[in-house]
């Protein structure tokens, strides 16, 4: 730049500033000052790390995949290794027609194998034979020894239907899971081996069933049951490959039961707070929880195919009733959780700038107001509500969303059905709140639509 030109943009400068008043004189100092301090600053392009936007990423990334880790911690500790809770569980499997074909076809087939009744039917003729019995006669009770056979095997299965369905042997299935349980508590915790594994697969002793049946049989008039010697055939279960693996993930699973769901609180709340959008971080929370809720939901998908399917065709429907009773509070909180993400992810999004969210909250706000116009908000500027609820205005929205986070931490086993009940709540009483929100004989709060 020559001489001549700064001079002259020397005296333009002292001509506009001669020209400003004093108030704009002070402004236009602050700005040349911001523009001296932007360009004494770091160049361009080296933007500095903040550390804790960084862990706060990482903490929310631990606790959204320690949600379905905890999730399956406390479903182990509570289920699997409380033998009480786990019958109660279990018990409902013993009301499923599958299952309870299943017993009565494989229990008839074992009291029938240990009753030849045609060959007792034979060795009867026979005996009346030697007795001087005519030989015609003989040749046509031996014809029908088979139909006779057919017929018993007939009323063997009835019976044993009809005891599978009654509640004496609902009672014998519940003492049987409460033996079993506790055997395979000792196999899974290493303790001891008492539950029976025979021919790679983990297997339920029958014996117990077998002898009810032949109590039953007895008492019904078919005598020849008092034969039935006293015998402990099984009925498959699972793969015992599976009980290695279950023994780890058992054993740590059950020992971080207690803290492993507050750790994981703890790691969301941080994460949460140490970011620097916390609000975005929320959204984030929410959707990942909901990821992790998805993962779990698909490695039952996988658990399920793999233990029904190491159990022979005849068994395999009554397994994936059986699982899918074991592990259906498991499903319970998987669902509940889902929910929970998707109602604070939805939040978090609702209170954001994004286009949709402003014009979501634009709508309700018309609406909160088409319906507080006229005599409405005379009266409640007027009154001592409005005003009230104009200068506490954060504190009770604040108390709404803690009373509705209490409610939820003090309900026993919420559902779904539950969070979405207490949303939908949280929602009205925020709009109740919004509603009354009314300045001291004045006009609706600055924002609003008129």
């Amino acid at each position: 730049m020559s001489q001549s030109s700064a001079v002259d943009e020397g005296r333009s400068g002292a001509t506009e500033t001669s020209t400003l008043d004093a108030d704009e004189r002070r402004e236009l100092d602050r700005l040349r000052q911001e523009v001296a301090t932007l360009r004494a600053g770091p160049p361009p392009g080296r933007r500095r790390i903040r550390w804790a936007s960084l862990a706060a990423g990482v903490l929310i990334v631990l606790g959204c995949v320690g949600v379905p880790a905890s999730v399956l911690a406390v479903w182990t500790h509570r289920q699997v290794a409380d033998t009480d809770r786990f019958v109660a569980t279990v018990s409902p499997v013993i009301q499923d027609p599958l299952v309870q074909s299943a017993l009565t076809n494989r229990i008839t087939a074992e009291v029938l194998a240990r009753i030849d009744v045609q060959q007792i039917a034979n060795e009867a003729i026979d005996a009346l034979a030697a007795q001087g019995m005519r030989p015609q006669l003989v040749d046509r009770l031996h014809d029908l020894t088979g139909p006779l056979a057919a017929g018993v095997a007939g009323l063997v299965g009835d019976k044993v239907g009809q005891l599978v369905a009654s509640p004496d042997f609902t009672a014998a299935w519940n003492r049987a899971l409460q033996i079993t349980h506790q055997q395979a508590n000792a196999v899974l915790s290493g303790e001891a081996a008492a539950i029976a594994i025979k021919d790679g697969m983990v297997v339920l002793d029958l014996g117990p069933f077998i002898d009810a049946a032949k109590q039953h049989l007895v008492a019904s008039g078919f005598g020849a049951a008092a034969r039935i010697p006293e015998v402990h055939p099984t009925i498959d279960l699972f793969a015992a490959r599976t009980l290695v693996r279950a023994q780890t993930a058992y054993n740590t699973l059950d020992a971080v039961a207690t803290w492993l769901p507050w750790i994981t609180l703890l790691l969301l709340v941080s994460g949460v707070y140490l970011a620097r959008n916390r609000r975005r971080a929320l959204l984030a929370t929410g959707l990942g929880v909901v990821a992790g809720m998805l993962v779990l939901a698909a490695a039952l998908m996988v658990a399920r195919a793999l233990l029904v399917g190491g159990v022979p065709a005849p068994g395999a429907a009554a397994a994936a009733q059986t699982f899918d009773i074991l592990v259906r509070f498991l499903r319970d909180a998987l669902r509940t959780l889902t929910v929970l993400g998707l109602v604070v992810a939805l939040g978090a999004y609702l209170v954001g700038p994004s286009a949709g969210a402003v014009a979501t909250r634009a709508a309700v706000d018309r609406g909160i107001t088409g319906l507080r116009r006229g005599r409405v908000a005379d009266a409640l500027g007027a009154g001592p509500v409005g005003p009230f609820v104009h200068a506490h205005l954060r504190l009770l929205q604040g108390t709404a969303l803690g009373l509705a986070v209490l409610t939820f931490v003090l309900l026993d086993q919420p559902t779904g059905l539950d969070i979405l009940l207490l949303a939908f709540g949280l929602a009205i009483v925020l709009a109740l709140i919004k509603f009354l929100d009314q300045a001291p004989d004045g006009p609706p709060p600055a924002g609003a639509p008129t």
